[in-house]
């Protein structure tokens, strides 16, 4: 056989073998390779251990976000039943009138909705800090001008007192409203919250900021192959 044609085998051979041998290493070396994300808020732990080379370590209890219980843009009751193995983003809003932070914050969490419009795996909150005046009814109209479906992304309402203490208590981020020159204000943080299927919160991302809006893209994937993998091994 010519050397040409011997030469032409090889790479041949070569540019066969190479997406395999990549999917290998994805598969059975790359498996663990991507940095875990962390985990935020208050943590304990446990009495029961595990063992991490060789080493016996005590098990760690995160925080996990609890009493969520309210009503949706569809007038239907939403709670963590809603979002049973599911990754969460949350985020604090208002109807009227609006910041421009809330705006822009409402864009990015609508690009987001649509960037994920097929995944059934990942789900969007907004929690209204002003449940008095964002009735469902209202939310529903302001939903709409959003293209914000219920079961994907939910824009909360009900009792005020639960509402903001599942926002500064549970998800730990600032919500307020405060009284001056005869109104009522609104003072909240503009990040969104990354949420586990486990109800944990993973991440926080200022949804004002292009970096924090692609590092919330990023990591919305790789909690996503957590979960998947999570599954996969049975836990």
């Amino acid at each position: 056989m010519k050397p040409a044609s011997i030469k032409k085998i090889l790479i041949l051979v070569t540019i066969l073998a190479v997406p395999g041998f990549l999917y290998y290493l994805l598969q059975d070396q790359g498996k663990n390779r991507y940095k875990p994300l962390p985990f935020f808020g208050p943590k304990q732990y446990g009495h029961s251990f595990h063992e991490v080379r060789g080493k016996t370590i005590a098990d760690t209890i995160y925080h996990e976000a609890k009493g969520l219980d309210f009503i949706s843009q569809a007038g239907k009751s939403v709670n963590w039943d809603s979002y049973k193995g599911k990754i969460v983003v949350f985020n604090a809003f208002y109807t009227h009138p609006s910041s421009e932070a809330v705006k822009l914050s409402n864009k990015a969490m609508q690009a987001f909705n649509a960037w994920y419009s097929n995944n059934k795996m990942v789900h969007f909150v907004s929690m209204s800090i002003d449940p008095v005046y964002d009735r469902p009814e209202v939310l529903s109209k302001y939903a709409d001008s959003l293209s914000a479906k219920p079961g994907k992304w939910d824009l909360l309402t009900g009792d005020s007192t639960k509402l903001f203490s599942f926002i500064n208590d549970q998800l730990f981020i600032d919500a307020h409203q405060a009284y001056g020159r005869g109104r009522k204000h609104f003072l909240l943080s503009d990040y969104f919250v990354l949420v586990d299927p486990q109800h944990r919160i993973r991440g926080y991302y200022h949804s004002n900021r292009q970096e924090d809006l692609s590092k919330l893209d990023d990591e919305i994937k790789v909690l996503i192959a957590e979960v998947l993998r999570n599954i996969e091994d049975g836990r």
